[in-house]
Parts: structure tokens; C-alpha cells; sequence
């Protein structure tokens, strides 16, 4: 039985079908993402973020770390809501529970005001 000589593009097109794995490199590189468990703010830290939070105000220019996922990020921008009442943050489109805020700074033309 002779065997036929397959071109390079018949050869790649028996793995095409392992393209369909598209999202499982995003997932593993998900799994190697260590683990990060949320900090605990102390009662002090959580009075002071408590009065930052409310010197802010609409269109405020401030940054925040904040949990979210099982790791921290930063976003900087404009503050699109504050809801006291809800108790979130919105920079922009991505809201933020006070609860899962960590720090937060504002820009030096925002009116946080702090306590000497």
C-alpha cells in the first residue's frame, strides 16, 4: 500500500480542530492566577475610607484599588455615581461596593479633604 505525500496545508488542517480549544489557554492562564484572599481593613482604616468616600462627588478625578475576583485592581477616572444609599462607587461604567474598596485617592483638583 503506497502512501500519499500530504501538502503542509492538508497536514494543518488535521489539528484545525484543536482552534476550537480558543478559550482553554484563557482558562489555564486563569488557574495560574495565584489565589488572593481579601484583606481585612482595620476599624481605623475603614473610618478613614468611610470619610474619603464622602468628600467625593460627582465627576471627582480619583483612583481605587479594589477586590473584586479573587485579586485587586486599579481603575482611575471620573466618578459617574456615588450611592450612599446602595452603598457603591461607579468610575465610569465599572461600580464598585464600598465594601470592596481598598484605597482611594483623588486627584489633586477633587475636594477629598483629610484630617491633620
Amino acid at each position: 500500500m503506497e502512501r500519499l505525500k500530504m501538502s503542509r496545508e492538508e497536514r494543518a488542517k488535521q489539528f484545525m480542530p484543536f482552534a476550537a480549544l480558543k478559550g482553554h489557554k484563557k482558562a489555564l492562564e486563569e488557574k495560574e492566577k495565584p489565589v488572593v484572599e481579601k484583606m481585612e481593613l482595620s476599624e481605623e482604616r475603614a473610618e478613614e475610607l468611610s470619610f474619603q468616600l464622602s468628600q467625593i462627588r460627582k465627576n471627582d478625578m480619583i483612583t481605587v484599588v479594589y477586590f473584586q475576583n479573587r485579586d485587586y485592581l486599579k481603575i482611575t477616572g471620573m466618578v459617574s455615581k456615588i450611592d450612599f444609599q446602595s452603598r457603591y462607587l461607579k468610575i465610569v461604567n465599572v461600580k464598585i461596593p464600598f465594601r470592596d474598596i481598598y484605597d482611594l485617592s483623588a486627584d489633586q483638583t477633587t475636594h477629598i479633604h483629610h484630617l491633620e
